[in-house]
């Protein structure tokens, strides 16, 4: 499930075609802090839900780029740093961008939740994204990413495609909107939606070994709003429909969930 997936969007500036950026370095520092409640299921295809508390923080010095999952989009790094980490742009254009990020993904404790206990857990790992942000307008954008687990801890590989549109802007409110599908490959799906033949007397379920196909089909609409100089308040709200072998998984008790996150951040 994303949880602040259409926060995170931001347009790319609208120009001539394909005309080559050539941005300032800025020497200063820029940074956000902040906080958000966020309601979500506990894992994607879950029936029960949990509320936690999501901090949020963004870095940028020249070139590098540093933000936990959804700050980036607060900072104005743009819908391709959704999913957060440290990431470089290899290519940056008024109408395309793109670049290579690394983050950390925490996997799975099969505690976490009743409905996973008994299956093996989805150890950390470091994933590198490939991505890629085209804008055909400055409001209406294309992006597809690729992700892939580096240290071979069973985390496969995903990719997905999103449309992203910014439905209004103003110098005290901004509305984005996005959907998207996502597909992953066999070892991705097997890890968070598989049952193996050694976890079925512990788990209760039955035995499932699904490929790789599609994952699910997501959309979002997201607000942000500027309160002082420095402080603003954000929120989203999204819904995913699980798809393909992912929704045919004995673990999914629901094929479609909700979240919805609103929050409060600083930014110098």
């Amino acid at each position: 499930m994303r949880v602040l997936l259409i926060t995170a969007l931001a347009a790319a500036a609208g120009a001539p075609a394909h005309a080559q950026r050539q941005p300032v370095e800025d020497p200063t520092a820029r940074y956000l802090l902040g906080g958000a409640v966020v309601s979500q299921p506990e894992y994607d295809g879950a029936s029960r839900r949990e509320v936690k508390f999501k901090p949020l923080w963004a870095l940028k010095f020249g070139r590098v780029r540093i933000s936990t999952s959804g700050a980036g989009g607060l900072l104005g790094f743009g819908q391709e740093e959704a999913a957060g980490g440290a990431s470089t742009q290899l290519i940056d254009t008024d109408r395309l961008r793109a670049g290579i990020a690394l983050r950390v993904d925490s996997g799975r404790s099969s505690g976490d939740a009743s409905t996973t206990r008994g299956l093996p857990d989805v150890k950390r790992t470091l994933r590198a994204r490939l991505y890629a942000n085209y804008s055909y307008t400055k409001d209406f954008n294309l992006g597809v990413t690729l992700s892939q687990d580096l240290l071979g801890r069973k985390g496969g590989m995903t990719v997905s495609a999103d449309l992203g549109w910014r439905i209004y802007r103003s110098e005290t409110l901004q509305w984005t909107s996005g959907i998207g599908i996502s597909a992953a490959n066999a070892q991705n799906l097997r890890s968070y939606f598989g049952v193996p033949e050694s976890a079925v007397e512990a788990s209760g379920k039955p035995a499932y070994e699904p490929g790789s196909g599609l994952r699910d089909l997501h959309m979002g609409v997201g607000f942000i709003r500027p309160i002082t100089k420095h402080w603003l308040v954000y929120g989203s709200a999204g819904a995913s429909r699980l798809l393909g072998p992912a929704a045919d998984s004995p673990l999914v008790e629901r094929r479609t969930g909700t979240s919805a996150s609103v929050g409060l951040a600083w930014r110098n």
